[in-house]
C-alpha cells in the first residue's frame, strides 16, 4: 500500500505546471500583428499630410492645390457669315470626244496630250488626197453639164423663132424646153455635189471644237480611221469656267430661296476635303427642279472661274453655299462650349478671379453639332456679353467658384485657337471651316 502511494503522488505536480503555461503561449505569439497595424495607420497618416495637389483625388479648384492655371479668351463681336455645307463633284461644264467625219488614214496628229487648245485649232489631219480627186470630179462633171445647157439654151432660142413663123411643130419647141429645164437641173446637182466634195475636203482636217484641255491620244498617227469609229481621237474637257453639282438637305431650300428673291447672286466656296482650305469661289447658278425623294436632298450647282486650275473634273469636294451674314454676332473659341446635364455652358471668369457656370444657346447645324466661324470659333446666341471673360483651356479641372490663374497664353482673341493651344481645344473646336446654322 505504501509503495502504492509513493507513486501516485507525484502525477498531481508534474500536470501543474503544464496547466499554468497554455495561456502564457499566444500572448507572445501576436506581437508582430500589432506591430505591423500601427506602421500600417502611421504610414497612411504620413502619405496623407505630404501628398501634393496633383495626388489629391478628391474636387480640385479650392482644395488645397490653390488657384488652378487655365488658358483664358474674350467674347468678341463681329460679322459672322453663314454657310450650309454640301458634299459634291466637280464636272466639266463641256466635254467633247473628237471623231473623225471621213474615212482615211490619219496623217498628221497636231497636238500634244495635255495641251490648252482654243476654238479652231488644228487637232489632226486626214489624207486629203481622196476627197480632193472627189472634188476635181465633181467640178469637171459640172463644166460638162453647163456646156450642155449652154447649147440647149441656144436650141431653144432658134426654135423659138421658127415655131413662131411655124415651121416647126410646137412639139419638139416643148422637147427642147424641158431638155433645157432638165440640163439646169443638172448643173444645180453638180454644183451640190462639188459642195458635199468641198466638205469633206475640209472635214480631213480636224479642228477642236471648243477651248479646253486635252486628254491622252486615242488614235496614233498613221492608222486608219473611221467616221463609225466609237473610241474618237481624243478627248478635251473645258477648264474654265468649271461647275460644281452639291447636295443640300431639302429644309435648307425655304431658306435658299428665301435669299435668293433678293436678286442677290449666292457665293459658293469650294472647300478640299480638310474642309478648311478654299480652293475656289463661285456662284450658285442652278437649283434643281425636284427633290430626290429616294435621299430626301435637292442638287445644286455652281460655276467656278477655276483660273488656277484647282478644280479638275471628278473631283470630290465640300461646298459651302453663303447663305446670309449674321451682323454683330457674338463669337468665342469652340473649345469655351461646355456640355452638360442641363445643355451647353462656359466656365466666366469674374473680377474676383473665380469662375462662374454660364448656360448658353449656341448656333447649331441642322443634324445638332455646334457651328464653327470661319477661325474655328463658334457663334452664341445668348448667354454672355462682350468682353467678358472664358475659360478656353482648363475647364475639366474647374467647378463653381473655383479660383483661377490666367497663363501666359491668355488673352488670345475669340474664335482663334490661345498662344500655346492646339486648334480645336478639347475636341470641340477646328473640325469645319464654316457653320450651317438652323
Amino acid at each position: 500500500m505504501a509503495n502504492y502511494i509513493e507513486t501516485l503522488e507525484p502525477a498531481p505536480r508534474k500536470s501543474r505546471p503544464a496547466l499554468q503555461q497554455q495561456p502564457h503561449s499566444p500572448k507572445k505569439g501576436k506581437w508582430w500583428v500589432w506591430v505591423f497595424l500601427l506602421a500600417l495607420v502611421l504610414g497612411g497618416i504620413w502619405y496623407y499630410a505630404h501628398r501634393t495637389p496633383s495626388n489629391a483625388s478628391g474636387a480640385p479648384g479650392k482644395g488645397a492645390g490653390g488657384p488652378v492655371p487655365v488658358v483664358a479668351g474674350t467674347v468678341t463681336q463681329k460679322d459672322v457669315p453663314i454657310y450650309l455645307e454640301g458634299i459634291g463633284t466637280i464636272q466639266a461644264l463641256n466635254t467633247v470626244t473628237v471623231r473623225t467625219r471621213v474615212d482615211g488614214q490619219l496623217e498628221k496628229v497636231a497636238f500634244e496630250e495635255g495641251q490648252e487648245v482654243k476654238k479652231g485649232d488644228v487637232l489632226a489631219i486626214i489624207d486629203p488626197a481622196p476627197y480632193q480627186a472627189a472634188l476635181l470630179q465633181a467640178q469637171a462633171k459640172q463644166g460638162q453639164d453647163e456646156a450642155q445647157l449652154s447649147n440647149a439654151k441656144l436650141d431653144l432660142d432658134r426654135y423659138t423663132d421658127l415655131v413662131a413663123k411655124k415651121v416647126i411643130a410646137s412639139q419638139q419647141f416643148d422637147t427642147q424646153k424641158a431638155l433645157v429645164a432638165q440640163l439646169e437641173a443638172t448643173v444645180r446637182n453638180d454644183a451640190a455635189a462639188i459642195e458635199s466634195a468641198k466638205v469633206n475636203l475640209d472635214y480631213t482636217t480636224i479642228v477642236s471644237p471648243l477651248d479646253g484641255r486635252t486628254g491622252i491620244r486615242l488614235v496614233d498617227q498613221g492608222n486608219i480611221v473611221h467616221a463609225a469609229d466609237q473610241t474618237g481621237l481624243v478627248v478635251i474637257t473645258q477648264l474654265h469656267p468649271i461647275s460644281l453639282i452639291f447636295t443640300l438637305p431639302e429644309q435648307s431650300l425655304t431658306a435658299i430661296h428665301k435669299e435668293s428673291a433678293t436678286g442677290q447672286e449666292l457665293a459658293v466656296l469650294a472647300m478640299d476635303r480638310d474642309n478648311k482650305t478654299k480652293l475656289d469661289e463661285g456662284k450658285l447658278s442652278v437649283i434643281d427642279n425636284q427633290i430626290d425623294t429616294t435621299t430626301g436632298t435637292i442638287k445644286l450647282k455652281a460655276t467656278f472661274d477655276n483660273k488656277d486650275l484647282l478644280l479638275w473634273p471628278g473631283q470630290f469636294v465640300n461646298a459651302h453655299l453663303l447663305l446670309t451674314t449674321r451682323k454683330n454676332g457674338l463669337v468665342v473659341p469652340a473649345s469655351v462650349i461646355q456640355h452638360g446635364p442641363n445643355g451647353t455652358y462656359a466656365f466666366v471668369i469674374q473680377d474676383d478671379q473665380t469662375v462662374q457656370i454660364r448656360p448658353l444657346n449656341v448656333a447649331r447645324k441642322e443634324n445638332g453639332d455646334v457651328a464653327q466661324t470661319d477661325d474655328g470659333g463658334a457663334l452664341i446666341e445668348d448667354g454672355l456679353a462682350v468682353g467678358e471673360k472664358v475659360v478656353v483651356d482648363g475647364a475639366y479641372k474647374l467647378q463653381p467658384g473655383s479660383k483661377v490663374l490666367l497663363g501666359p497664353a491668355s488673352g488670345g482673341k475669340a474664335g482663334q485657337p490661345a498662344a500655346g493651344e492646339k486648334p480645336g481645344g478639347h475636341g470641340q473646336g477646328g473640325h469645319k471651316r464654316s457653320s450651317e446654322l438652323k
